[in-house]
C-alpha cells in the first residue's frame, strides 16, 4: 500500500484514535493554543494587504484604495534597487525601477508615499532587509514632521538578513556587519520607538525558495535564535527586546500540516526564549504575520488561485495568526489588479464575518490528528535546529551553505514529484484545459525610471549639499568606531541624503558580500 505523507514527508496514518492530551490554556506557556486567552473574540487579526509598485504617487493611490475597502494596516513592497541600496539612477537599477515594489530614493518619496495618511493612526509593515535601517529612518523622519509621538508609532520592518543569505539574495554587506546594523536597530528602537517591531523573522522566503513546511519552521526559528544571541551579546535585555520580535510565515495548501506548523512554532519559540533567559511571558510569545503562498499560485486557470488562497487563509486563521496578507489570484502573471486585490481582501473578510471560525479559540485543539501532527512537526523541526546548533548556529550554517543545500534538495524533490505526477497541481499536471489569455494584467512601465531620475536631479539641486556631506561623514565615522548607526542615518535622511548615498558610505566601511 502506498505511503501517504505531508509535503514535509511526515507519514499520515489512515486513522488517528489517540493523541497526547493538551493541558495548557490559550495565552499560557508554551502558547500552543494561541498567545491571547480569547484570541479573535477579543480582536481580529490585522488584515494587512501587501502593496507597492511604480512611483510613490501610484502606490499612495493603492494604499488609499485598500484603506477605503477595509484593510487595517499597510504593508509596503519596495523595488529591487531600493532593497539593495541603489538609487533609481544607478546603472544596475535599469529595468528594475518600480517593478516589484515602489521606488524610494529619499525622504521626499516617503513623504509622497504616505501623503494623507497619519502614521500615528495606522500600523505599517515594511518588507525591507539590507536597507531596513534607512527606510525606518525615513519613516521616523516623516512621523516627526507630522508631529507624531514616536512612542506611539507602531509597525514592523522585516530586517531579517539571515534569510537573505539563505534563500532570497537581497543582501549588501557581509553577515557580521549586517548583524551589527540589526542589533543597532534593536537598541535604538527599544529607547526611541518602544512599540515598533524591530524584526520580522521570515520563513516566507525560505518556503518560497522551495523548503518544506518543517524546514521553513526550523530554519526560521534557528535564525531567530541567532538574533536573540546577537542582541544578548550586545548587552541588550531579553525581556525588553524579545517582545519586539515578530515572525513572518508562509501558508501553503496542506491545510492540517500548516495548522500544526503554526501551533508547533509557538511552542518551540517559547522554549527557545525561556532557555535563553526570558522570564516575561510576552518575551516568550511568538507573534506572526502570514502571507498565502506565492509559489503555489498558477498561471494556468488563475481563477483556481482564489480557492487556494481561501484554503491557505483559513489555515492561517485556524493556526492563530496575528495578521494576514492574501495574494491576488493573478499574481502568477503580474502585480495584482485592483479587482484581484479586492477579492483577496474580501476572502479575509468572509472568513472573519461569515465562517464562524474566529468565534472560538484554537478550534482544532484536541483533534487526534492535529495534536499528533503538531508533535511530529515539532520533533522533525528540532532535529534540524540541533544540527544547526552543532555547527555553531545559523550564521555558520549559512556561511557553510548547509541551509541553502537543504532548501535546494527539497525544491528539487518537489519539482520531480510534480513532473512524475506523484504530486498533483490542479490545472498544471492534471485537469488542464485550453485557455484564452487572462484579460487585464498589471504592468509597470520602464518610463518610471526617468521620472525617478528627474526627481533625484531636482532633489540634489534644491537640498543643502554641505549638510548632506557632513552628515554622511559623521555616519562613516560611526560605522568605523562602533557607535550606534541609527541616529547618524536619521540625521542623513533628514538632510535628504539618498538611500544610495547612505548605503554607499556603509559599503565603503563594511565591504560587500
Amino acid at each position: 500500500m502506498k505511503k501517504i505523507t505531508t509535503t514535509s514527508g511526515i507519514e499520515i496514518k489512515e486513522l488517528y484514535s489517540e493523541a497526547k492530551p493538551i493541558t495548557e490554556k490559550p495565552g499560557e506557556f508554551p502558547f500552543t493554543r494561541g498567545i491571547q486567552p480569547d484570541m479573535y473574540r477579543g480582536k481580529l487579526w490585522t488584515m494587512r494587504q501587501y502593496a507597492g509598485f511604480s512611483t510613490a504617487e501610484e502606490s499612495n493611490k493603492r494604499y488609499h484604495y485598500l484603506l477605503q475597502n477595509g484593510t487595517m494596516g499597510l504593508s509596503v513592497a519596495f523595488d529591487l534597487p531600493t532593497q539593495i541600496g541603489y538609487d533609481s539612477d544607478h546603472e544596475l537599477a535599469e529595468g528594475e525601477v518600480g517593478k516589484v515594489g515602489v521606488a524610494i530614493d529619499s525622504l521626499k518619496d516617503i513623504e509622497i508615499l504616505f501623503n494623507g495618511i497619519e502614521l500615528q493612526k495606522i500600523t505599517t509593515s515594511m518588507t525591507i532587509n539590507a536597507t531596513a535601517s534607512i527606510l525606518l529612518a525615513m519613516y521616523i523622519a516623516l512621523a516627526k514632521k507630522q508631529g507624531a509621538d514616536l512612542k506611539q508609532i507602531s509597525g514592523t520592518i522585516q530586517n531579517d538578513i539571515l534569510k537573505e543569505y539563505a534563500a532570497r539574495g537581497t543582501y549588501i554587506y557581509p553577515p557580521k556587519p549586517s548583524m551589527r546594523i540589526i542589533t543597532d536597530i534593536f537598541e535604538y528602537c527599544s529607547k526611541e520607538l518602544p512599540k515598533w517591531n524591530t524584526i520580522s523573522i521570515s520563513g516566507y522566503h525560505i518556503r518560497e525558495a522551495g523548503s518544506t513546511a518543517v524546514q521553513e519552521l526550523a530554519f526560521t526559528l534557528a535564525n531567530g535564535k541567532a538574533y536573540l544571541k546577537a542582541a544578548l551579546d550586545a548587552g541588550l535585555e531579553i525581556n525588553v527586546f524579545a517582545k519586539r520580535l515578530s515572525f513572518f510565515f508562509n501558508c501553503h495548501n496542506n491545510f492540517f500540516e500548516e495548522v500544526a506548523k503554526f501551533r508547533a512554532a509557538r511552542r518551540m519559540w517559547a522554549r527557545i526564549t525561556k532557555e535563553l533567559g526570558a522570564t516575561d511571558a510576552r518575551a516568550q510569545q511568538l507573534r506572526f504575520h502570514t502571507q498565502t503562498g506565492g509559489s503555489t499560485l498558477t498561471a494556468q486557470q488563475p481563477q483556481n488561485n482564489i480557492v487556494r488562497v481561501a484554503v491557505q487563509a483559513m489555515a492561517a486563521v485556524v493556526g492563530g495568526t496575528q495578521s494576514l496578507h492574501t495574494n491576488g489570484f493573478d499574481e502568477a502573471l503580474s502585480l495584482p489588479t485592483e479587482e484581484a486585490a479586492r477579492i483577496a481582501l474580501r476572502t479575509q473578510q468572509l472568513i472573519a464575518f461569515e465562517s464562524g471560525v474566529p468565534e472560538t479559540v484554537d478550534p482544532l485543539a484536541g483533534s487526534y490528528f492535529v495534536e499528533s501532527l503538531t508533535d511530529e512537526v515539532e520533533t522533525a523541526a528540532w532535529k534540524y535546529i540541533e544540527a544547526i546548533d552543532a555547527m555553531g548556529g545559523a550564521v555558520t550554517a549559512i556561511e557553510e551553505g548547509y541551509i541553502q543545500q537543504q532548501i535546494a534538495d527539497a525544491a528539487y524533490q518537489y519539482q520531480k514529484d510534480v513532473e512524475t505526477g506523484d504530486r498533483i497541481i490542479v490545472g498544471v499536471n492534471k485537469f488542464q484545459v485550453e485557455e484564452a489569455p487572462l484579460g487585464e494584467v498589471f504592468r509597470v512601465d520602464d518610463s518610471i525610471r526617468t521620472v525617478q531620475m528627474d526627481k533625484l536631479k531636482q532633489l540634489k539641486a534644491e537640498r543643502n549639499n554641505e549638510a548632506v556631506a557632513q552628515s554622511l561623514m559623521a555616519l562613516e565615522q560611526a560605522a568605523k568606531d562602533g557607535s550606534n548607526l541609527m541616529p547618524f542615518i536619521l540625521q542623513s535622511v533628514e538632510h535628504y541624503a539618498t538611500l544610495g548615498e547612505i548605503a554607499n558610505v556603509l559599503r565603503g566601511v563594511f565591504g560587500e558580500f
